[in-house]
């Protein structure tokens, strides 16, 4: 195989894992699919199958056609920790992602992390698993990739991180006016291109929140330390400020697949001609704000529960993958989103240092939760 990586996606018919196919259809002679991974998509990942010829193959649903004869299937967490895999990319949205993330880091796996709710709900665990098996958590997301890239030769810990945020499709908006919104209008992001789980999250701000528990276990910084600033222009995509006042930032046009080529290439940058470039004379300006709080309560929902750990995470996690997907089905109101996950943090009762059996026992509670304070309600 010679310095060809050979890559498992698992969740590679979602959005970050199709730009994944897509970086590495680029790179033939750098990267090989040896396992893919998906949900419900049987369409997409037959046509995938087709195409990369992997090896190994997970369907969450029924089985799909296998291309050759060496071909296996395998679990997520199987497919994980296989000897033949060299990189492992959790594309995977929710609790799905926690148990394929441990059983890679346990097998030492160089790991491309897409999935937020890994280190939100599990980040005690997960970090000193890490640590234990000298495992590489190389970040996917675009704000903790610019965080990493601006800490790459650093010998001190940053004093500030700061987390930068479109604002989503909303921003400016009353709390009034956000009771209006539609799903539609939700899922109309105006710089990124996702899924529609993180789209709404983006547009509620709990993706941020998300981001801000996540940076504190990737980075090993305190709540204190970490900022969320609002950057209508997705230009910068985070930034590190240092014990002498200097400030670190990683530019680049909002595309995913500028932060998943790295994970997969790093240390190295390869040339990619598909990828945009910035046009600077095209950029006005760079402008600045702090959150609104008021108008968006999920973001400061997230850092709350973050600050008190345990269990909490997990029960927010939960809470939201429901009340999200009742929004989308328009059976409540945006502004609804934030008010249930209150009321489910509100009525948790948490246990500190979870195991993984009570950490995804939480989230089902947030979920179950949800459901229940949903019953019979005509909003």
């Amino acid at each position: 195989m010679g310095n060809i990586k050979r890559v498992a996606v698992l969740g590679s018919t979602g959005s970050i894992g199709r730009q994944t196919l897509e970086i590495i259809s680029t790179h033939p002679q750098r990267f090989r699919i040896i396992g893919l991974a998906a949900g419900k998509n049987l369409d997409l990942l037959t046509k995938q199958i087709s195409q990369f010829k992997p090896r190994l193959i997970y369907f969450q649903e029924e089985k799909a056609p296998l291309p050759t004869a060496e071909c296996r299937f395998l679990s997520l967490e199987e497919m994980a920790s296989h000897p033949e895999v060299d990189i492992v990319v959790i594309a995977t949205s929710g609790k799905w992602g926690l148990k394929p993330t441990l059983a890679a880091i346990r097998a030492g796996k160089r790991l491309a992390l897409a999935n937020k709710e890994s280190l939100v709900m599990a980040g005690e665990i997960i970090t000193a698993e890490a640590k234990r098996n000298k495992a590489k958590i190389l970040p996917v997301d675009s704000e903790h990739s610019a965080i990493w890239q601006c800490l790459e030769g650093e010998q001190e810990k940053p004093a500030k991180i700061i987390l930068t945020a479109s604002g989503g499709p909303f921003y400016g908006y009353s709390p009034a006016r956000l009771d209006k919104v539609t799903a539609e209008q939700a899922l109309k992001h105006p710089s990124w291109r996702m899924g529609e789980k993180v789209t709404i999250d983006s547009a509620t701000l709990m993706n941020k929140g998300l981001e801000v528990i996540e940076a504190r276990w990737l980075f090993d910084i305190p709540f204190e330390n970490i900022n969320v600033l609002v950057h209508p222009q997705s230009i910068i995509h985070s930034m590190v400020e240092f014990s002498d006042g200097s400030v670190k930032a990683q530019l680049g046009c909002p595309d995913m697949r500028l932060p998943i080529q790295y994970a997969l290439s790093y240390p190295e940058r390869l040339p990619n001609p598909q990828l945009p470039k910035l046009n600077w004379e095209n950029i006005k300006e760079l402008t600045f704000a702090p959150p609104d709080f008021n108008s968006f309560p999920c973001l400061k929902l997230a850092i709350e529960a973050g600050k008190k750990g345990g269990t909490y995470p997990a029960v927010l996690c939960g809470a939201d993958e429901v009340a999200v997907e009742l929004f989308l089905s328009g059976r409540i109101k945006f502004t609804d989103i934030a008010r249930l996950v209150e009321q489910a943090l509100e009525k948790h009762k948490a246990i500190s240092h979870p195991t993984l059996e009570e950490i995804l026992a939480a989230d089902n509670w947030g979920r179950e939760t949800v459901m229940q304070l949903t019953k019979g309600d005509k909003r």
